[in-house]
Order: structure tokens, then C-alpha cells, then sequence
């Protein structure tokens, strides 16, 4: 029987979500704790995680809307529902190409609340409006007022590394405008406050230093996305569903979303969390797929890497990072691991309490996968269709043991670079090297290393395991003499898979690979 319940792709609304009979994973307890502990508080996640309708949780509940959390945790938990005056503003929706954007979208919602509480024509600066307006809601309500800001970094990340003037002048318009939630504090019930990053340098939040960081605490790592326990518990139709169409059990379907979604570690005791926004799709179109990854393009990030000049095999094994360096973001293109992490690309695998360093790397397979093939266009001349393939070529060449055409495809793969890369440093060609056996771990189990006394690239196939070791300016014959000489076959000696070990020269002259040896 076809399963037909309404998922919330794309909903953001709770009264939407309940009113409409959307499944709704309940969160409400933790809203509750979060609402009745404390005041200001600032909350980050990656984009499409949950965030606004996180918001839209708040605003119904501080509306004193019981009836829409009939059934839900909070029910039990909330005596009073007092309502009070709620501002919420949304950051989403404008284009920050030019000052008037941010200028329009914040006028735009202060006319609203004025609208409803009044205005004085002397007030003429967004802060300054907003303060009054603030003020005046609590007289005239009896209660203080509650404040919800979503995305509230979305013009300084469509600015930052574009148009320094812009992010300049959106920096001091948002100081002002939020340093207005330290100086109203006594009007205020509630802050919340969510975005993708914790800017420090550009110091928007220098005038908002009573914020309560909340995004890396333990008690609220599972606030967004959705746990291994909550898929079980709340998806089991679709599950069971998803199963039958691919033929496979329940338990099958379960391991393959963990590893395509599950992973996302928001304190290193955290629980894993897998990304809504792809289980939902999952379900709905009944298949797999890249949907969180495909719903934006790290371009940014990966300029970002460029500028670094960051050794990408160190990002896509894993990196270590302080402690220190997750608190605030600071803009820093010798150090663009923070921000990739807090835009969702990595996620915390590990922590070190002696020395205070994170262990990160990519959550899922999709993203991972997603990255890495997003990646490649920067580094070869390689157009999107022409990338997968290569890449299905050298996997299917591989099974069936024809290394001569794996390595006359690898030397073509070379030859298409643009002239202007053919200038570029030794390491990266190591990265190309990289990318194309970490693209190819997609489909058979493939390793490929970095560190000194280990084969550079290894990858098992059903019938063969394969190491190849390159050698720039040197000899085929070397390299070949290496494998032996280094052990590298000898993990592999009781396998029972036929081994087979590739030496090949790389010519720097040529800028590509030239002889080879099996």
C-alpha cells in the first residue's frame, strides 16, 4: 500500500506544519528548556537544517498559540502560555547586492510592527526605530517582547570576500541594529538569534556580547535534524516503504541513509544527526540522491581554499583545528576550515580534551562525494558531464583488470587541463591524483595517501587490488621498485583478490603522466 503522509519539504511555518497535518518530528521539549532557562541567545546551523522553523516554533509558542501543540512534549510542560508581542524577522528573502537591500528589508519589517504599535516621525535610523518600537509594544502589551532573527548573517556571507565596501557597510548597519537588543534588554523576554556563522572581526556582535552561544552545547545537540532514534520512531512507514521498492529490508535502507546522511556531530558527545532536508526527500521521491548538496554550491568555500593556498588532501582525510578557532568566526583566508565546518561541509568527529583540538571531517557520503566532485572543476578543465564520465571509465576499467586503458584515460584526463593551470605547483597534481581515487571510492572501495611509506593509491575491486605508486621525474621502473622495496603489497598478501602493482612516472616537463609499469 502506497504510503501518502504530508512531509514538511520546504515548510517553514509550524502553524502551517500542524494545521495542515504535516509530520512533524517533535522538538517542543527542548523549546520549552531553551525558553524558560535563559534570555539571549545565539544559534548556529548549516543551511536547510531546521533553523526557521526552529523560529517559527518559538514565535507560536510566545504567541501563547496552545492548540497548536496539542499532543506534543511541550504540552505537558507549559502552565501559562502567556502571549507576548513577537518580532520576527527574516533575513532570507532579499538579494544583497547593493546597501538598499539591507536598508529595504529592515524598513519593510519595522513599518509592520510600527503599523501595529505606532511610530514617532522623529525616528529615522533603523536602530533607533527599532528600539522605540520595542519599547512601546512592552508599554502598551503589559509584557516584554520577544525577538527572533533568522539568518541574521545572510547579507555579511553574500558580501564577505565579493565587496569589501558592501560588507563594510553592512557591518556597521547591523551593529547598530542589533547592539539595539543589549540597550532594550529590559523590554525583552526573549532573544534568539540563528545564522550560519559566528562573525568576530567584523564585529556585528561586539555591541551583543551577552549572547548565550548555544550552538556547540551538549544539551541542545540534537535541536535541529534528526536523530537515528527519531528516524525509527517517526518514519517507520516510510521506511518499510522505501525498502519494498528496492527490494532490500528495513535494516539495509537504514544503513544506507546513515551513511549518505547520518554524521552531523554538533558537540563531540553529541549524538549523530542526519540531515532533514535529505531524509525528507528521500522519502518523498522514494530514492536516493544529493538533495541537501544540490540545494547550494560551496563556491565561495572553495575560492576561500584557493586563496589559502590549503592542502585539500589534509581536508579531505580529515583536519585538526583548536578549540578556539569554533568560538567566533574570524575572516581569515589562511584558515578557511571554520567556516567550512559551520556552513555544514565538515562536522566533528573527535575531540581532544588535553590539547582542546576537534578532529573534522565530512559527515556523509553526499556530502563528501558532493564536495569533492564540486571540487574538481577548479583544478582540471573537466565540464560536469565529462567528470562522471571519467570517472564510471576508470572504475569499470579497473574491475575488469585493463590498466592500460585506466592509465591512457588518466593521461587524457591530464592532457585536458587548461594552459593556465599547467603552471601550477607540483602538489597540485598530487590533488588532482587525489580527487580522482577519492571520486572513485564512490563505487569501489579505493585509499589514496599522503604520508610518506605507503603506496600513494590503493583501490580493491571485486577480482583485484590495485597499488599504484607515482613518481615525478622519476622512472616507471622506480616507482615499481619502490612497491617492493616499501612493502606496500604485503597488508594485502592473504586477501585471496588477485594483486596488481602500477609504477608510473609523472613528467613535470609535459606536465603529465608518461610511462607506466604493471
Amino acid at each position: 500500500m502506497l504510503v501518502t503522509r504530508k512531509l514538511p519539504i520546504g515548510i517553514q511555518t509550524f502553524e502551517n506544519i500542524r494545521t495542515a497535518n504535516y509530520l512533524y518530528v517533535d522538538k517542543t521539549a527542548l523549546v520549552w528548556r531553551i525558553a524558560n532557562t535563559g534570555k539571549p541567545y545565539f544559534f548556529s546551523r548549516p543551511r536547510r537544517f531546521g533553523k526557521s522553523l526552529l523560529l517559527s516554533t518559538f514565535e507560536a509558542y510566545f504567541s501563547g498559540r496552545k492548540d497548536l501543540f496539542e499532543g506534543l512534549a511541550i504540552e505537558g510542560m507549559e502552565k501559562e502560555w502567556n502571549v507576548h508581542p513577537v518580532f520576527h524577522l527574516d533575513l532570507n528573502a532579499e538579494k544583497y547586492d547593493r546597501p538598499e537591500g539591507l536598508y529595504s528589508i529592515l524598513d519593510r519589517y519595522l513599518k509592520m510592527w510600527e503599523a501595529r504599535w505606532g511610530k514617532d516621525e522623529g525616528e529615522t535610523t533603523p536602530s533607533g526605530r527599532f528600539f522605540e518600537v520595542i519599547r512601546r509594544a512592552y508599554e502598551q502589551s503589559g509584557r516584554e517582547v520577544v525577538v527572533l532573527i533568522d539568518e541574521y548573517d545572510k547579507p555579511l556571507l553574500q558580501a564577505l570576500g565579493r565587496d569589501d565596501a558592501l560588507l563594510a557597510n553592512y557591518r556597521d548597519s547591523l551593529k547598530a541594529f542589533y547592539g539595539v537588543l543589549k540597550s532594550a534588554d529590559r523590554y525583552l523576554r526573549f532573544v534568539f538569534l540563528t545564522g550560519v556563522t559566528k562573525f568576530s572581526q567584523i564585529s556585528v556582535f561586539s555591541d551583543l556580547n551577552q549572547l548565550n552561544d548555544i550552538s556547540m552545547d551538549y544539551n541542545y545537540a540534537t535541536l535541529c535534524g534528526i536523530t537515528l532514534e527519531e528516524l525509527k520512531e517517526n518514519f517507520q512507514p516510510e521506511i518499510t516503504q522505501l525498502a519494498a521498492i528496492n527490494g532490500v529490508t528495513t535494516n539495509d535502507i537504514l544503513t544506507k541513509m546513515t551513511a549518505l546522511y547520518d554524521g552531523y556531530h554538533f558537540h563531540p558527545r553529541g549524538e549523530g544527526m542526519f540531515n532533514p532536508f535529505s531524509v525528507l526527500n528521500t522519502f518523498y521521491k522514494q530514492e536516493f540522491g544529493s538533495y541537501w548538496f544540490q540545494t547550494g554550491t560551496p563556491t565561495f568555500l572553495v575560492e576561500l581554499l584557493k586563496k589559502s593556498d590549503y592542502d585539500l588532501r589534509e581536508l579531505l582525510d580529515g583536519v585538526e583545528a583548536p578549540a578556539s578557532s569554533f568560538t567566533e568566526y574570524r575572516v581569515n583566508a589562511d584558515n578557511p576550515i571554520p567556516l567550512i565546518f559551520q556552513s555544514g561541509y565538515l562536522t566533528i568527529k573527535d575531540y581532544n580534551k588535553e590539547f582542546q583540538t576537534y578532529t573534522l571531517a565530512f559527515p556523509n557520503d553526499e556530502v563528501k562525494y558532493g564536495f569533492i566532485d564540486f571540487l574538481v572543476p577548479f583544478y582540471t578543465s573537466l565540464a560536469e558531464e565529462e567528470r562522471g564520465f571519467y570517472i564510471g571509465k576508470f572504475v569499470q576499467e579497473l574491475r575488469v583488470g585493463n590498466v592500460d586503458a585506466f592509465m591512457k584515460r588518466l593521461r587524457a584526463f591530464f592532457a585536458d587541463f587548461p594552459y593556465e593551470l599547467n603552471t601550477r605547483t607540483e602538489r597540485h597534481y598530487q590533488v588532482v591524483f587525489y580527487l580522482v581515487f577519492k571520486l572513485m571510492g564512490q563505487f569501489t572501495e579505493a585509499e589514496v595517501r599522503s604520508a610518506r611509506g605507503r603506496a600513494d593509491a590503493v583501490v580493491k575491486t571485486p577480482k583485484y587490488i590495485y597499488v599504484f605508486e607515482f613518481k615525478l621525474d622519476g622512472s616507471a621502473e622506480q616507482a615499481l621498485q619502490q612497491i617492493d622495496d616499501k612493502g606496500y603489497l604485503l597488508p594485502y598478501a592473504v586477501d585471496g583478490r588477485e594483486l596488481v602493482k602500477v609504477g608510473v612516472d609523472f613528467n613535470a616537463a609535459e606536465r603529465n603522466i608518461g610511462n607506466w609499469i604493471y
